[in-house]
């Protein structure tokens, strides 16, 4: 199938870099997962009962920052992204919500809109009737205000709100989790957001 450049986003040849160097981290993955050659894409083997996520290479204790995220493939019962500590599992036994299972993540997972930290649903997202559901390779855009303290989202160009406030002033890693076998996660660094 014909797909177009992961890339197509990042407007600069030093930007297309710098996105390099902030891809999935291929030794802080689960054993159950693989980075493709290009850097950006995860690939979930086809495990029976566990869920396996990544974090990317570099994380963020200041400043802000935009990443997109897509599925290339199922999304199956549990598809999760947002961000995560090093002290974060990144592998867990059964189909779970990895991140946002303890306090040291936080994610929003794409199959029933739920909002995730510490083992607990902290509300639907985005806080809208009839919110609609994440359609497999449509990008959505992280972004991650340290100042502030806050993760929101964006799906388009369209902002869907703060989904997480009060953030600890730690290092944050841009992270995933997934349970389907064989499917395929991409994200890619932007770096500072467009909106000023």
């Amino acid at each position: 199938a014909l797909r177009t450049d992961i890339l197509c986003n990042v407007p600069t040849y030093k930007g297309k870099v710098r996105a390099f160097h902030h891809a999935f981290s291929t030794n802080d993955c689960s054993r159950n997962v693989y980075i493709k050659k290009n850097g950006f894409t995860l690939h979930r083997n086809p495990i029976a009962q566990s869920t396996d996520g990544a974090r990317t290479k570099i994380g963020f204790s200041e400043g802000r920052h935009a990443w997109e995220v897509w599925w290339e493939g199922p999304l199956g019962t549990v598809a999760v992204i947002g961000i995560a500590t090093k002290r974060a599992p990144m592998q867990c036994q059964g189909y779970v919500a990895l991140l946002g299972s303890d306090d040291q993540s936080w994610g929003w997972n794409l199959v029933d809109n739920n909002l995730l930290h510490n083992g607990e649903v902290n509300g639907s997202f985005p806080q809208c009737n009839n919110a609609p559901k994440y359609q497999i390779g449509e990008r959505i855009r992280v972004i991650l205000d340290m100042e502030d303290k806050t993760l929101a989202f964006e799906r388009g160009y369209e902002f869907l709100g703060v989904a997480f406030r009060g953030l600890p002033k730690v290092c944050l890693y841009p992270a995933v989790s997934a349970v389907y076998g064989n499917t395929e996660v991409t994200l890619v660094y932007l770096g500072k957001p467009l909106d000023g």
